[in-house]
């Protein structure tokens, strides 16, 4: 099987990074994670972060940047990331004004990152676009509106990040998915999960829910994914016991046929 990269997404250890960035970052290293995806940089500069992830052997291959901010300041955004070596600046999530209710709304939101995407691969990086559930319940035109905007906008532009647990929380097929995008996602989410009473997601460790982790695995592997990223929403452990669970999860059943 090719070889993928084992990354987490921070936003697992919000709470941890906020009170001990440095500290977590750390933990994370020494668990075995190859990477971080961030969200946020703990107001720690960039220069500093650099030295920072040298230091611990770490990739900061991603970042989730929201929308807003590439509207405020783009550029301070693209000047952090290639700064500390990233490769990926993804769009993390639309607030629910920023969801169009239209297809024309839908539509002019995929200019938009189209523009985005194409500034960011001037200068160097890669745009992307994570996905929740409601992409999939918005309409563009005959389509909804995830697949929308991979029709709409170029792939030199706007690749996918995906994440198979809000895929499958729709109600599609991740795998399907995963192939139907390949070449075309570098990134992609490896979560798990159960719904509770209400029907809501509750995330999970790795192996513990209802995705089909190996078979994305091995999807992934055919649709030229270069990072596997790790994360869970809420967990039910300590986050740091959560991850390192995941992590030796993979380790265990998947890692020794990277």
């Amino acid at each position: 099987m090719k070889k993928i990269n084992i990354g987490l997404q921070l936003f697992t250890l919000r709470d941890e990074t906020s009170s001990d960035f440095e500290g977590t970052l750390r933990k994370v290293a020494e668990l075995g994670y190859e990477g971080v995806e961030f969200a946020g940089y703990g107001n720690i500069p960039a220069d500093e972060m650099k030295t920072l992830l040298n230091e611990l052997g770490l990739k900061g291959f991603s970042s989730h940047v929201s929308l807003q901010a590439m509207r405020d300041n783009l550029q301070k955004e693209i000047d952090y990331l290639k700064t500390i070596g990233a490769k990926y600046m993804i769009c993390p999530y639309l607030m629910p004004e920023d969801r169009p209710q239209t297809s024309e709304g839908w539509n002019r939101l995929f200019s938009e990152l189209e523009e985005i995407g194409n500034e960011v691969r001037k200068q160097g990086l890669i745009f992307g676009y994570h996905n929740h559930d409601f992409e999939f319940h918005g309409q563009a035109g005959d389509q909804n509106a995830f697949d929308g905007m991979f029709a709409e906008t170029t792939p030199e532009a706007v690749q996918v990040e995906m994440d198979v647990c809000w895929v499958q929380f729709a109600g599609k097929n991740p795998i399907e998915y995963i192939h139907r995008y390949a070449g075309r996602l570098p990134l992609l989410h490896l979560k798990d999960f159960s719904k509770d009473e209400q029907g809501q997601m509750k995330t999970l460790e790795l192996g513990q829910g209802s995705v089909d982790i190996p078979a994305v695995i091995e999807a992934s592997a055919e649709a030229g994914v270069e990072w596997l990223i790790v994360e869970q929403d809420v967990c039910q452990n300590p986050p740091l016991e959560s991850i390192s669970n995941s992590y030796n999860w993979l380790k265990e059943n998947y890692l020794n046929q990277f």
